[in-house]
């Protein structure tokens, strides 16, 4: 439990909103919705929960450390929405540039989403309650042949699905990178598990940080009252 609750500094928190946004979300994601061949449907359908994460995420660059906590549904739920987009573009591959035709790609594409998400947070379990955070942070050998072949999964899905439609080594080269990259979005979809597995343990996230949760402005008071205390101690 202690393992799984080594939690990120607010400022840490905030560091890689800007990071994941700009990087995985607008330039990887965003950028080929909004691209040649231009589709108002693609658009709406990214555009829309896109609004509303960033939306969201002011809340945590303007207050970090009051908002800790919710932090992590905020996180969870933008991996969510990042792998989504991912989605988005492998479907505006397949049917704009690949010329699929029918319900068939969109079934299988919507499959493979649902199946990756529910597949990761079934691993992020395992991982907790088998001991493997903890095994890493004490840079312990770990078997990870259950993570390599649900990540092989996914991609190789993908891969198959695009190899039915195209002879193209770009667009199927293109198909696999946006599929890794969606195996590590879809990571981040696990901090909706943290979340409520912190609310359900407050009182040990307490101890091993006292600060948790709390404004700025009180941290350094805090710290101030403790190092008068100490002074005075001495």
């Amino acid at each position: 439990m202690k393992s799984y609750l080594r939690l990120q500094t607010p400022r840490e928190n905030r560091s890689n909103i800007i990071c994941f946004f700009l990087i995985f979300l607008y330039l990887i994601g965003l950028l080929p919705i909004v691209g040649e061949p231009f589709s108002f449907v693609y658009f709406i359908a990214a555009i829309i929960p896109i609004g509303i994460i960033q939306l969201w995420a002011l809340i945590y660059l303007i207050a970090p450390y009051k908002f800790e906590k919710s932090y992590y549904l905020f996180f969870g739920i933008y991996g969510v929405v990042n792998t989504y987009i991912y989605f988005l573009v492998i479907q505006k591959l397949l049917y704009l540039n690949m010329g699929a035709q029918g319900r068939g790609p969109f079934l299988k594409g919507v499959l493979f989403f649902v199946a990756l998400l529910v597949g990761v947070n079934l691993l992020n379990w395992k991982a907790l309650y088998s001991g493997t955070y903890y095994k890493l942070q004490q840079k312990s050998t770990i078997p990870v042949s259950w993570l390599a072949i649900g990540g092989a999964s996914y991609v190789l899905g993908q891969l198959i699905l695009s190899f039915v439609y195209t002879d193209s080594a770009v667009f199927i080269l293109l198909i696999v990178c946006i599929s890794l990259l969606s195996l590590f979005t879809a990571f981040f979809s696990v901090y909706i598990h943290r979340y409520y597995f912190i609310g359900k343990n407050i009182e040990l996230v307490m101890q091993m940080n006292p600060e948790f949760g709390m404004p700025l402005s009180k941290r350094h008071r805090k710290k101030k009252n403790l190092k008068k205390l100490h002074k005075s101690t001495k």
